[in-house]
């Protein structure tokens, strides 16, 4: 059964209340979360703890992997006394969680703007607790290192401009109206009849399922770490946000 994913209505939610669905192993699922599965959606597992209710018993979160059928699963430190049925309280590590929304929604715009200006979609990236890399198709691009550069100080005007981010939902035909709608390389599965779009006001909007900040004020601003050639066609940006 799918795992209602809660972080997708609220990524602000820093606790949640559960019921135990299945236990395998040290494996456990929920009937809801808050907690981001890794490395979906190209984040990092959210980190944290969940309480029992029957006992206050708390146990350690040491990773979240969305599995087949769109179930979550939780990896506990210890599965010791917990049953199926259980109800249980979800608190998420909130400064974690937090950074990567900033780093995510920074993404969000950095993608923009090296679409929009070099025609440049992502082939690949990660977003972890502290920083984030993301690779650039810039076949065609001959000094990529200035594009990427001029990329994160168009990335931070735009940011300063403390702008609202939108989030909602859209079926699969309308979506795919939407001019750019899908910037990753990949196209999205067939499967999926419904979007969930990320709309950062005038500047992007695409199809997205992680969480992201409110206003990119809270941002701060992008800071490159590195710039890497990847090969021909892949050039990487490490950053960070502050």
């Amino acid at each position: 059964m799918a795992t209602k994913l809660l972080f997708q209505i609220d990524s602000y939610m820093k606790e949640f209340e559960g019921k135990v669905t299945k236990i395998d192993g040290n494996k456990v699922y929920f009937d809801q979360t808050a907690f981001h599965p890794g490395p979906f959606g190209g984040l990092a597992a959210d980190a944290g703890f969940i309480e029992l209710k029957k006992n206050g018993y708390k146990i350690k979160v040491i990773d979240v992997k969305m599995e087949e059928n769109d179930e979550v699963a939780h990896y506990l430190e210890n599965t010791n006394n917990i049953s199926i049925g259980d109800e249980i309280k979800g608190y998420i590590d909130w400064e974690k969680r937090y950074t990567m929304m900033k780093l995510h929604t920074a993404s969000h715009i950095l993608s923009s703007v090296m679409y929009s200006k070099y025609g440049a979609k992502i082939t690949g990236g990660h977003i972890d607790y502290e920083s984030a890399k993301d690779d650039f198709d810039l076949t065609n691009v001959s000094d990529w290192k200035k594009a990427l550069l001029d990329a994160v100080e168009e990335s931070n005007n735009l940011i300063q401009k403390c702008v609202e981010v939108k989030v909602y939902w859209l079926p699969r035909e309308e979506a795919l109206k939407i001019p750019g709608i899908i910037k990753l390389a990949e196209k999205m599965p067939p499967s999926v009849d419904k979007f969930r779009i990320v709309e950062i006001t005038g500047i992007d909007i695409q199809a997205d399922g992680g969480p992201h900040v409110k206003n990119t004020c809270e941002i701060g601003k992008i800071k490159v770490i590195n710039v890497e050639n990847r090969g021909k066609v892949k050039k990487r940006i490490y950053y960070t946000v502050g």
